[in-house]
């Protein structure tokens, strides 16, 4: 039998700093990739800034739970018209049924549907609130949506609040309720024109992505409408856009920076001074 070689120092030195990296190896989860930027960012650090990178200053998602604890004062706020469900009018089935993926996004975002609405105070001034949520169906809007927006919007009418509407919506009308879900734009514009009428503040506060049928409806009709910096704007995405026209867009498009300059959003606000702005606005109008 062979005898076994001895090992030398230079094996055993390559060993040992081998363990001894695999033991100080960074752990999981502590970095993100910018999707801005994509410089890999420390998670902590993000999260520190309401979610914004800090090298680029590209705004992260953030669920409607975070909206509201970024923007309304701490324990003000009060949900509204949590109990409305959709009861699957079409009986719509896809991929899967739509009950299912009801009751799938439900319990993955903890919400009961893609809005949540209700009041709260920011800054001490007392605002009717409501943020749209994209993980949510793409933050769709549905019947549930609209009935909610609409209940908000009337509350605020009947109580003289300023309101507030924070848009995240990728997913325009929701499609598995057909014309239920399509007519949601004109019941929620109908409610806003009383509203206005009445003599209300409406403060919309577009965020990425706005589009469809949410960016065709409501959260254009802002007495004053802000923007989250690059946020994605518009009805139909720059793709099909493209694809339909069969022209070259011109760059930046649908983004906020764009819009700005074409007049169809009065302010661009980083998160951060968002809730700032909002209080601002509220004083400078009177309301």
């Amino acid at each position: 039998m062979a005898a076994t070689e001895p090992k030398t120092s230079d094996s055993v030195n390559t060993a040992t700093s081998m363990a001894q990296n695999k033991k100080r190896g960074v752990p999981e989860g502590l970095w993100v990739k910018c999707p801005g930027c994509s410089a890999s960012v420390y998670k902590k650090e993000v999260a520190q800034r309401l979610n914004v990178c800090p090298k680029c200053e590209y705004h992260f998602y953030v669920s409607a739970h975070e909206r509201i604890a970024q923007v309304l004062d701490d324990g003000t706020f009060e949900a509204m018209n949590e109990e409305l469900q959709s009861v699957d009018p079409l009986e719509f089935s896809d991929r899967r049924k739509y009950a299912d993926r009801l009751k799938d996004e439900q319990k993955r975002t903890g919400l009961t549907d893609a809005v949540v609405t209700g009041t709260g105070m920011i800054r001490a001034r007392r605002v009717a609130f409501a943020v749209t949520d994209s993980a949510f169906i793409m933050g769709s809007m549905g019947s549930v949506v609209g009935e909610r927006l609409t209940r908000l919007v009337e509350f605020a009418t009947d109580q003289s609040l300023p309101l507030i509407i924070i848009s995240a919506s990728g997913g325009g009308a929701r499609m598995h309720e057909g014309i239920l879900s399509l007519m949601q734009m004109a019941k929620v514009t109908a409610a806003l024109a009383r509203y206005d009428e009445a003599g209300g503040l409406f403060v919309s506060v577009l965020t990425n992505p706005t589009m469809g049928g949410v960016a065709a409806s409501f959260a254009s009709l802002g007495d004053l409408v802000f923007a989250e910096p690059k946020a994605l704007i518009g009805f139909a995405g720059p793709r099909t856009i493209k694809a339909t026209i069969g022209i070259e867009l011109p760059e930046g498009f649908q983004t906020s920076e764009f819009l700005l300059e074409h007049g169809y959003i009065d302010r661009i606000v980083a998160r951060k001074s968002l809730k700032t702005e909002i209080a601002r606005t509220i004083d400078y109008c009177g309301k």
